[in-house]
């Protein structure tokens, strides 16, 4: 018998498989086609203060290996989330939940949280300081270590509950965001968010999305993944949640291996809805073939 049991900053789950933001809605909308109980916990649909239609069409596009993505954050806002999207999610959900935050100023990261901090269903906020497809918010915060350190200051004041700081691919050293996170008091990071990238259709010789530019995701960037999830764990004491091209159970064991506590499916969930309750159900099966008895005892092992 095989524990595939996980604690994530002080909470336990009973796996370590999170459905990233962005990537499974409210959650509330997969619950039509499995039990989403059988999840690890669920990080919704990143979150801002304000009502955000997002960016222009097209702008999900197909790549070798993945998707390039530029959303733009779109939700309903804060006050609609805590009143309308939770609720429903409670209904079909009795774990805790990741809250995803995103921001374009100090003040409204602040505020967005000291709204949704009301809801008793959230077990952590996650802090999106690495959204790629948004002007003026999000990366803009993620690359500079003192922005990283305004942010999570600012946050840790207005609520008790854990937080966790999503950090950004697209920056010279991962390693001095996370210390920087770290040192500010944050209870977690999470990596990798989207690689930058872009397409150009060769018909009309203009980039595929309309913003140009977009978060590459997939199994191409799993190796880039593990590699600064390595390099965090290596150099931070607090949890750190791995994502980036999870499509397996066995990337789960790779990515704990690494140094991850818990892992988030992105990409992969647009591509098979049931990607996530796959993952779980094939989890323990793969534990035993490479003689893993306990997954929480593989962290850091390397």
């Amino acid at each position: 018998m095989v524990n595939t049991s996980v604690n994530l900053c002080g909470i336990t789950l009973n796996n370590p498989v999170i459905p990233a933001s962005g990537t499974f809605g409210f959650g509330y909308e997969f619950a039509d086609i499995y039990d989403i109980n059988i999840l690890g916990s669920i990080s919704v649909k990143g979150t801002t203060l304000s009502p955000r239609f997002g960016n222009e069409c097209p702008r999900i596009a197909e790549c070798p290996a993945g998707m390039l993505n530029s959303v733009g954050l779109q939700n309903p806002g804060a006050e609609k989330v805590l009143s309308k999207e939770l609720p429903k999610l409670k209904e079909k959900y009795s774990k805790k939940i990741m809250m995803n935050v995103s921001g374009f100023s100090v003040e409204e990261y602040v505020k967005t949280c000291e709204v949704l901090s009301k809801s008793d269903m959230i077990g952590w906020f996650e802090i999106n300081v690495s959204c790629p497809n948004v002007h003026g918010g999000g990366l803009s915060f993620g690359t500079d270590a003192k922005s990283i350190e305004k942010v999570t200051k600012a946050v840790k004041k207005v609520t008790d509950k854990p937080i966790i700081i999503k950090l950004s691919p697209n920056v010279t050293d991962i390693v001095t965001l996370a210390k920087a996170a770290e040192g500010a008091g944050a209870d977690g990071v999470s990596l990798i968010n989207t690689l930058l990238g872009m397409r150009f259709d060769l018909k009309t010789k203009k980039p595929v999305l309309a913003n140009v530019t977009g978060g590459y995701s997939g199994p191409g960037i799993f190796p880039v993944a593990l590699r600064m999830v390595y390099q965090v764990s290596q150099a931070v004491k607090i949890p750190v949640v791995g994502m980036g091209g999870i499509s397996s159970a066995e990337d789960v064991i790779e990515m704990m291996i690494a140094g991850a506590s818990a892992v988030e499916i992105g990409a992969a969930n647009l591509v098979d809805p049931y990607a996530c309750k796959k993952i779980i159900e094939e989890l323990p099966a793969v534990m035993e073939k490479y003689g893993i008895s306990d997954l929480s005892g593989l962290k850091g092992e390397l």
